[in-house]
């Protein structure tokens, strides 16, 4: 199918991820519309998005807004804003998404679309894999990966994803997907923001390793008590060989303490720490560096 036939698509929170994934599917001739903070999206809209990274370095057209009654009209919505804004922006698009209307989660955390539900907006999940940050107004640098995986009931979706270049991996199980991510989260994302180190780095330190082997243990016994039963050693060696791939990426939670942002640390980390205490298991690793980082970000 010509991409130029795809219903419209708008982004939500259109930041590194909404950037990069709504800037490779506009590439490809899909209608986008990025709604986001007016410094970028005033720029983009003048000057086009500059995706500078390893597969393009070119500047995008896209139309741009910053008021969320934009997604009037979509068939597709990029919900990528922040876990701690799920509950806040569903609200906000609820009146707008119009009926036959696919809400896509791209986010971190596990608990994103039973937020979104509660807000009576239906959404499907999406797990998302890529090192993408925006470095200036209008400018996002893709540094590794940049790769999805849909449940199996969306694959129109990843079939206009595929057309733009896009790795996208159907899932008979995306819950089991959503836990592995959540398990390579909560490894690196709050080790990269205390340490100020690149993924690489991180894999290959030895003390640091154990430290992010013990999150991964307490990760993946969480999630087996949550019915997802998750192997705990090949989660770490997938946690390694994602520092392999993607070495010269630092976190998102890093990104955010760098710009003096809210952290998405209670749905990493912490969600595991209230998870595990429920669940009456210890998550002393998780629990440290959920207070650390809160720390971190408090003024």
């Amino acid at each position: 199918m010509d991409p130029t036939v795809w219903p419209r698509v708008a982004v939500v929170g259109a930041g590194a991820v909404g950037g990069y994934f709504g800037g490779m599917l506009a590439r490809s001739g899909v209608h986008v519309t990025l709604i986001g903070r007016f410094p970028h999206m005033d720029a983009i809209g003048r000057d086009g998005l500059w995706i500078e990274g390893l597969q393009v370095n070119e500047r995008v057209r896209m139309d741009t807004a910053t008021d969320i009654h934009h997604v009037r009209g979509a068939r597709t919505i990029l919900f990528c804003v922040k876990s701690v804004d799920t509950t806040s922006a569903a609200h906000a698009i609820r009146p707008h998404v119009a009926e036959g209307c696919t809400v896509v989660s791209m986010q971190n955390g596990v608990d994103n679309v039973q937020r979104l539900e509660a807000e009576q907006v239906p959404a499907i999940p999406a797990v998302v894999y890529v090192a993408a940050e925006m470095v200036a107004p209008g400018h996002l640098k893709h540094s590794g990966r940049g790769d999805l995986v849909l449940p199996e009931s969306a694959a129109g979706i990843a079939e206009m994803f595929q057309k733009a270049k896009v790795p996208c991996r159907l899932s008979p199980d995306i819950r089991v997907e959503l836990w592995q991510k959540m398990v390579m989260n909560c490894a690196y994302n709050a080790v990269s923001a205390l340490t100020r180190k690149r993924y690489g780095r991180l894999a290959q330190t030895p003390r640091i390793r154990e430290l992010m082997r013990r999150a991964i243990a307490e990760t993946v016994a969480v999630a087996r008590a949550e019915g997802v039963a998750l192997d705990e050693e090949a989660m770490a060696q997938a946690a390694w060989k994602l520092g392999e791939a993607m070495s010269g990426a630092t976190s998102s939670t890093a990104q955010d303490i760098e710009r003096g942002k809210p952290t998405e640390i209670e749905s990493l980390n912490g969600y595991i720490a209230r998870r595990g205490a429920a669940l009456a298991i210890d998550t002393p690793v998780n629990e440290t560096l959920t207070a650390l980082v809160q720390l971190l970000e408090t003024p």
